[in-house]
């Protein structure tokens, strides 16, 4: 049987994804693009990986930085989604369009306001993987804040349902493991 990359993408869009913002430190600009292919790899040493088009211009800052943020989207920010998903967008009027300010960590990581987590990473390895690079990354920092994340799931953007019981109010995110 031959499956069409339309079925692929198909096929891949019934799982349920959170959203993650990969943002770098390039040349003291914010570059940074959306990711879903983003994933725990391990607990000791405390690693992540990352998956990048090897077309996407973050692709080359990763390499030559070697140290990226990984933000995890609240519910909110699906317009900061949006942009960074643009393969054609200017990395300065990310405020101006979507509303994204960042800080900075003391190696000068950008780390996006309002996003209910955040990890420095330092990049491990990195492996090509057909058209895409697997990018593996030892977690240095976290920040985790209370609120609820920005999914996507059939090509959409989704929010989880409101809590049952209206007293509920959301916390830090809980850990897979």
């Amino acid at each position: 049987m031959t499956v069409s990359p339309s079925e692929f993408r198909k096929a891949l869009g019934c799982f349920a994804t959170g959203i993650t913002v990969i943002t770098v430190d390039h040349e003291n600009e914010v570059h940074g693009m959306t990711a879903n292919a983003f994933t725990s790899v391990s607990l000791d040493p405390m690693l992540v990986l990352v998956c990048v088009d090897q077309r996407a211009r973050t692709h080359a800052h990763l390499h030559a930085k070697k140290r990226f943020g990984v933000n995890v989207l609240a519910e909110d920010q699906h317009l900061i989604s949006e942009y960074y998903a643009r393969p054609a967008r200017a990395h300065d009027r990310a405020a101006e369009e979507a509303g994204a300010v960042f800080d900075r960590t003391s190696h000068g990581t950008p780390v996006l306001h309002g996003a209910l987590a955040y990890l420095e990473c330092r990049l491990h390895s990195a492996q090509d993987a057909g058209d895409h690079t697997i990018f593996i990354a030892e977690v240095e920092e976290v920040v985790v804040r209370p609120g609820r994340p920005l999914l996507f799931f059939e090509s959409k953007y989704h929010k989880i349902g409101d809590p049952e019981d209206p007293s509920e109010q959301p916390g830090p995110c809980k850990s897979a493991h």
